[in-house]
């Protein structure tokens, strides 16, 4: 799936407009992948991902990025919707990493030794629910499976709850290996800590980011929702300039999505308890202004991150992507996941493991990979998956680049998608000219919008599920 650079002239700035965004706010893809897990089959099975993956190591294979998922929490955040396993019991760690060990073992036999990781990232669930030598442990079994950078270019990432290490234990992840950190924030105010079942000190929460800026680590990040019961403008914007001063490299603030039919934790919130669509959206242009005006840039799609944050860096030099885990650099790596759900795109394809702890457990032991799904895109999944990322990536899609990429001519290819087209430069989301298509300010917060007129399984994803709404 190779991306070709845009132009690196400068990114237009977002622009919160309230009309735009009442009009166009339906639900719809996020846009992590192209084609969406929704299009993911059975039919893709452990095998068909093996063929892909020993196919990548020619003609010239790419290096490596490597995410581990680990499924447990000790405690329910009553917002999440990630895939995870609640339980106190630190015990329960060893066996799945027995399993983790032997799955990076299968999997490392795919891939040439001679395809570096540059990176390698711990999701979750909580990585810190393992302990520091079992975290220890995984990146040297990871090492003898795989090729490991061992140098400065390396980016080894790890998500922690500051509720289960302290500013201590910042250290003992350096010394490990990791030099890149994200914190789980939400919110600092208690009372809505109380309402998500999520207490957590904010002292506490900024002391492990100062260890971390402390130490070098080369990046730092947060996660903030807003959407949240209880949340207002004003306290909401509180916690932000919190975080402000604490200056994290990137932050992610994301949009809750209650949707208590998909994901059962959420039955626990009272819906009454939200704040309206009129003042969520207020959170969440004050939010932006709070950023925007301390510096950081507006990546796209709940990301920003400071001028001189490699996240930022990337965007400019054209080597930005999404993936399962959000916008991310290395766009020239082969993402291999590992552990339950993890989801891989190597290739021309993506491809997920099994969700389930226990049947994850059967396959392994076994000695089969635990793949269960996926799927191996077309040409034409190939083309609308480059535009997509180009709109997600950078807000724009070059016209010769675009034939350079495919020999065809873009406006031929998508003749069904002009009507859409001109009605989103009327509405003023886009510029369309003889070079390019640009999204404007007024569009960059409704960049999904956009990617659904080029998305061919817009029909058929919504008799599938329900998407969130893109705002």
């Amino acid at each position: 799936m190779s991306e070709k650079a845009p132009s690196t002239k400068k990114r237009k700035a977002v622009q919160f407009n309230l009309e735009l965004i009442k009009r166009y706010n339906k639900a719809g893809p996020r846009y992590t992948s192209y084609p969406t897990a929704v299009q993911f089959t059975e039919s893709f099975n452990s095998k068909a991902y093996a063929g892909y993956a020993r196919q990548s190591n020619e003609p010239i294979p790419r290096p490596l990025s490597l995410y581990f998922h680990i499924p447990f929490c000790s405690t329910l955040c009553f917002y999440c919707a990630c895939n995870k396993f609640i339980t106190k019991k630190k015990e329960h760690g060893a066996p799945y990493l027995d399993r983790l060990f032997r799955e990076i073992e299968m999997q490392g036999r795919l891939y040439d030794q001679d395809r570096r990781v540059e990176q390698f990232h711990l999701g979750g669930g909580t990585p810190t629910f393992l302990s520091m030598e079992q975290l220890s442990e995984l990146l040297r079994v990871a090492g003898r499976h795989f090729t490991l950078l061992d140098d400065d270019r390396r980016d080894f990432s790890i998500e922690v709850d500051p509720r289960t290490i302290t500013a201590g234990s910042v250290e003992e992840l350096k010394q490990i290996g990791f030099n890149r950190i994200s914190l789980g924030v939400q919110d600092f105010d208690p009372k809505v800590q109380r309402a998500i079942h999520r207490l957590q000190s904010e002292e506490s929460t900024l002391a492990i980011l100062e260890a971390a800026h402390s130490l070098g680590f080369r990046s730092t990040s947060v996660d903030l929702i807003y959407g949240l019961p209880f949340q207002g403008v004003e306290s909401f914007g509180t916690t932000v300039e919190k975080i402000i001063k604490a200056r994290p490299g990137r932050l992610s603030v994301f949009n809750y999505a209650h949707l208590p039919d998909l994901f059962s934790p959420q039955q626990r919130i009272n819906a009454e308890d939200l704040p309206s669509p009129e003042e969520k959206l207020d959170i969440l242009s004050q939010t932006i202004n709070q950023l925007t005006g301390a510096g950081y840039r507006y990546i796209g799609m709940d990301h920003f991150a400071l001028e001189g944050d490699e996240l930022s860096e990337a965007q400019d030099s054209g080597t930005l992507y999404r993936n399962f885990q959000g916008y991310a650099t290395h766009s020239d790596c082969d993402l291999v996941g590992l552990g339950i759900t993890s989801i891989s795109q190597v290739g021309d394809c993506y491809s997920q493991n099994d969700r389930d702890l226990e049947s994850y457990y059967a396959r392994i032991d076994k000695g089969k990979l635990a793949v269960v799904r996926g799927v191996g895109l077309t040409e034409d999944d190939r083309i609308r998956h480059w535009v997509i990322s180009q709109l997600m990536c950078y807000g724009q899609i070059g016209f010769s680049a675009f034939t350079e990429q495919f020999d065809a001519d873009f406006f031929t290819y998508f003749k069904e998608a002009h009507p859409e087209l001109g009605q989103l430069e009327e509405d003023g989301l886009v510029v369309i000219d003889e070079r390019e298509i640009t999204v404007e300010p007024a569009g960059r917060l409704l960049v999904r919008n956009v990617c659904m007129v080029f998305d061919a399984y817009i029909p058929e994803s919504a008799t599938k599920r329900r998407f969130s709404r893109v705002i």
